[in-house]
């Protein structure tokens, strides 16, 4: 007796055309992706990183004490801090740090104004990164502060901003009386921090090749100081002290990253260099 086979279900030629187009451009759309800058970025982000490389990083205690800057709105009403008229007005430039705009440092800004000190946002916006357009914008601003003011300009940077002003001020030293930089991270591997992967996600290039010619462990012609801090839960405190060498001196504080833009012994030890400023 002869074996039936089974019949095979067959779908509407249609049907078949229908899928084998919806196949083919969600294939299209997974080649789009790969070659996407997302992807691209995204890939920057998931870097394969040897352990050396970020050896000194805050640990992840320190991250969280960052989120004390949640509290900074409800505690700054109740602050009261004593800041006596300064002998010695300096012109400040403030740099903020990545991802962040200059109204982030309006606080400290102003503490700095009521002693008497003209303090001038960069005139950048959000801070995302170095290219040399706005290396070249930030030369021209120094220049114009230098000449209106008469008399070079301190330059008071925090986290990338410090690298920024440390950088200018290698490009312009004569318009710049001082460099100070805050929890920025100019020494040792420029991953031994808890932002890197966001920074080269953000910025699209890796920390290793920044996208200007940079020696961020050359210190730049002018009196450089470095405030610093072990509770820092960003940047690895010894990235951010330097070594002999690479800054004039080194200021240890006790502040968070965040902290930097608000503490109480920030502003105090940034009025005691402005004063001291020559």
């Amino acid at each position: 007796m002869p074996r039936l086979a089974p019949e095979r279900s067959r779908l509407p030629a249609p049907l078949v055309a229908a899928a084998t187009a919806v196949g083919a451009q969600a294939q299209q759309a997974q080649q789009a992706y790969a070659a996407s800058e997302f992807a691209r970025r995204l890939a920057l982000a998931r870097e394969d990183c040897p352990e050396e490389h970020e050896a000194g990083k805050p640990a992840l205690v320190r991250m969280l004490g960052e989120t004390a800057v949640l509290l900074e709105p409800f505690r700054r009403p109740r602050r009261k801090i004593e800041i006596a008229a300064t002998a010695n007005p300096q012109m400040v430039m403030i740099l903020p740090g990545f991802a962040t705009h200059p109204v982030r440092m309006r606080y400290l800004a102003r503490q700095l104004e009521a002693a008497g000190h003209h303090t001038k946002r960069w005139g950048l916006g959000f801070n995302w990164g170095p290219d040399e357009e706005r290396f070249a914008f930030l030369e021209a601003r120094l220049a114009d502060l230098h000449a209106r003011h008469g008399r070079p300009v301190v330059l008071v940077g925090w986290s990338l901003g410090g690298l920024f002003a440390r950088e200018i001020a290698k490009r312009r030293p004569e318009a710049v009386a001082k460099v100070i930089t805050m929890g920025s991270p100019f020494s040792g591997s420029p991953r031994a921090n808890n932002v890197w992967r966001a920074y080269q996600f953000i910025t699209g290039y890796s920390v290793d090749a920044p996208p200007v010619d940079a020696d961020l462990a050359a210190k730049p012609p002018v009196e450089t100081v470095a405030l610093w801090s072990p509770n820092d839960g960003a940047i690895a405190p010894r990235c951010a002290a330097g070594r002999a060498g690479e800054r004039d001196r080194a200021i240890a504080l006790r502040c968070t990253h965040m902290g930097f833009t608000y503490d109480p012994q920030v502003i105090h030890t940034l009025l005691g260099e402005l004063e001291a400023t020559r």
